[in-house]
């Protein structure tokens, strides 16, 4: 009687260890998608993005990853609702139903980010906004750096932040990419930094009283001689001017 063939190992279909790892939790999953600023890495849990890195900037983004969030990462397709959901946040410049994940950041972090949703595209608040309305106004170094390891640039936008003086202002993956985003929204950043240089802080208009800061969309509105320029909130106060309920530019 001849002895039975031993059974041959079978190789495991390609990709079935990555699959695994993301199913069970283990590992995040990562693609590249395009954006307003080029093509950039795109990794989600089962909670939503966890993170964003234009593929200009980093040459191992699985290394980064594990390095930032302590899990690794493996290739994959994003699925086509939350391709969707992506490309829908990319033209509109909001978040609208697609979910970010935060695990790991702190209470502070968080609702530093959460502000900054909240900023409407082609606007700029300055960081001191940010924590005023977080209600932790002496924090404006925190929210500085909190903005500056934001892990879902461009969704949350940290783009529409910037210093007290107006300006544009720095940004963690370069000044020009960040330029490059308010163009990509309709601002104009060298105006931006041109009312800056001259200390111009807030903006109102003459038929009704009401000063904003310089990119509101209501002060964008006005122009010619409806306009008026100011240089503190003091100034405006005095000139008999009340603060816009939209931007909130008053402490």
């Amino acid at each position: 009687m001849q002895p039975k063939p031993e059974p041959r190992e079978m190789p495991a279909p390609p990709g079935i260890l990555a699959n695994v790892l993301a199913e069970t939790g283990v590992a995040h999953r990562y693609a590249t998608s395009a954006s307003p600023v080029g093509t950039v890495f795109v990794a989600w849990s089962g909670r939503g993005i966890r993170a964003l890195v234009p593929v200009a900037k980093t040459i191992d983004f699985e290394g980064k990853y594990h390095a930032d969030h302590g899990r690794p990462v493996v290739p994959s397709e994003i699925p086509r609702r939350l391709a969707r959901q992506l490309e829908r946040a990319f033209e509109t410049g909001r978040l609208g139903s697609l979910r970010v994940d935060l695990e790991g950041l702190t209470s502070f972090q968080k609702a530093v980010l959460d502000k900054t949703t909240q900023v409407p595209p082609a606007e700029l608040r300055p960081y001191g906004w940010i924590a005023r309305e977080i209600g932790n106004a002496g924090a404006v170094r925190a929210v500085g750096s909190a903005l500056n390891k934001n892990p879902v640039p461009i969704l949350i936008p940290c783009h529409r932040v910037g210093p007290s003086d107006g300006a544009v202002g720095r940004y963690a993956y370069g000044p020009e990419m960040k330029r490059a985003l308010l163009r990509h929204e309709g601002l104009d950043p060298d105006a931006v930094d041109t009312a800056a240089e001259r200390g111009i802080r807030f903006t109102g208009t003459r038929t009704t009283h009401i000063f904003c800061l310089p990119t509101c969309r209501h002060s964008r509105r006005v122009s010619g001689s409806h306009l008026v320029e100011f240089r503190s909130q003091s100034d405006a106060e005095q000139a008999g001017y009340r603060p816009c309920k939209v931007c909130r530019p008053a402490a």
